[in-house]
């Protein structure tokens, strides 16, 4: 063979080697048998047990909490669907809400984003207020429309600052310590956010953020060191619907298991990744029957991994359990 044939072999064997290497990181196949709907429940409505545009939800214990944000109050179900109780009325005071966004359960609390009341607010499980977060502002601790909160177990809270373009991290109290992103400018390079809207804790601490407009997911250390990012090719805004892209990632809950589970609105599905970033399974389609999602925001994990999904735009929440 010649010199030139070899460097055309050579050139075909890269080629296709960089190809299959890219497939199987852009258009990976499910890894996991996958999720079977379970039950269903919630009408459109103002009344108990109804939805006007529900956004977040939380498990805690054997009681199912959420942000039922069109009707700006909280609503309290037992796993099975049934209505327990609710607190929060329209207004800015002490115990009022408006539109309440992710909710986040640590130690008996109960932490509220209030996307217009830019704040984040606490309650007892039963709904008592035990006082709010921030107010609005562009400075450090002040909030323009969060979307989302976590709290770690020593108490400190991570912020998803919606307009900001930042995530704030705040001391137990509730004082600025600091913040990853620059405050009102979007990107799409790491540490740059497009409007991020919800943010959990890995089992380690590391913290996993919903960068919702740029389709993608990012995970920082507790100290704000960026670590990696998923969702498309380079996890750089482009949009898509084959496993593992994203058409707006609104939502992420990590699981007991530490997996992690994305809200993917405009593609009508939840997605299921490992802590590192690989994709495992999808479940959900568009529509309104059992099973089927319409722009899903949120999802919330029991200890035994079933998992119960906001479906926004269907009024209602659905449980569905894996398939083993």
């Amino acid at each position: 063979m010649t010199y030139k044939n070899r460097y055309w072999v050579g050139t075909v064997i890269l080629v296709a080697s960089i190809g299959w290497i890219s497939l199987r990181l852009w258009f990976p196949s499910p890894q996991e048998l996958g999720y079977q709907w379970v039950n269903s429940w919630g009408l459109t409505g103002h009344a108990a047990g109804e939805f006007h545009e529900p956004i977040g939800i939380a498990v805690a214990g054997n009681e199912v909490f959420v942000s039922d944000a069109g009707n700006n109050r909280i609503q309290v179900f037992d796993k099975t669907g049934r209505f327990l109780q609710q607190f929060g009325v329209e207004g800015s005071g002490v115990g009022e809400l408006d539109r309440p966004m992710h909710i986040f359960v640590r130690n008996e609390r109960l932490y509220v984003a209030e996307y217009l009341n830019d704040r984040v607010q606490i309650f007892t499980l039963d709904g008592e207020s035990l006082g709010v977060v921030g107010f609005s502002g562009s400075d450090a601790g002040q909030f323009d429309a969060p979307g989302g909160v976590a709290v770690a177990l020593d108490g400190r809270l991570y912020v998803a600052d919606f307009y900001n373009q930042r995530l704030q991290f705040l001391s137990p109290g509730g004082e600025f310590v600091q913040q990853v992103g620059s405050t009102g400018e979007k990107g799409i390079w790491a540490g740059f956010f497009n409007y991020p809207t919800d943010v959990d804790l890995l089992p380690n601490g590391d913290v996993v953020v919903a960068d919702a407009y740029n389709d993608r997911i990012q995970v920082f250390t507790s100290e704000g060191v960026f670590l990696r990012k998923w969702g498309g090719p380079f996890a750089t805004n482009i949009p898509g619907s084959v496993h593992g892209w994203f058409k707006t990632a609104i939502g992420v809950a990590v699981g007991p298991d530490g997996n992690v589970f994305v809200a993917d609105f405009y593609n009508h599905r939840i997605q299921k990744f490992t802590p590192e970033g690989k994709f495992l399974v999808a479940f959900g389609s568009q529509g309104n029957e059992p099973g089927q999602l319409e722009r899903p925001t949120d999802m919330a994990l029991d200890d035994e991994g079933n998992v119960f999904v906001v479906d926004f735009g269907n009024n209602r929440i659905q449980e569905f359990r894996p398939i083993r």
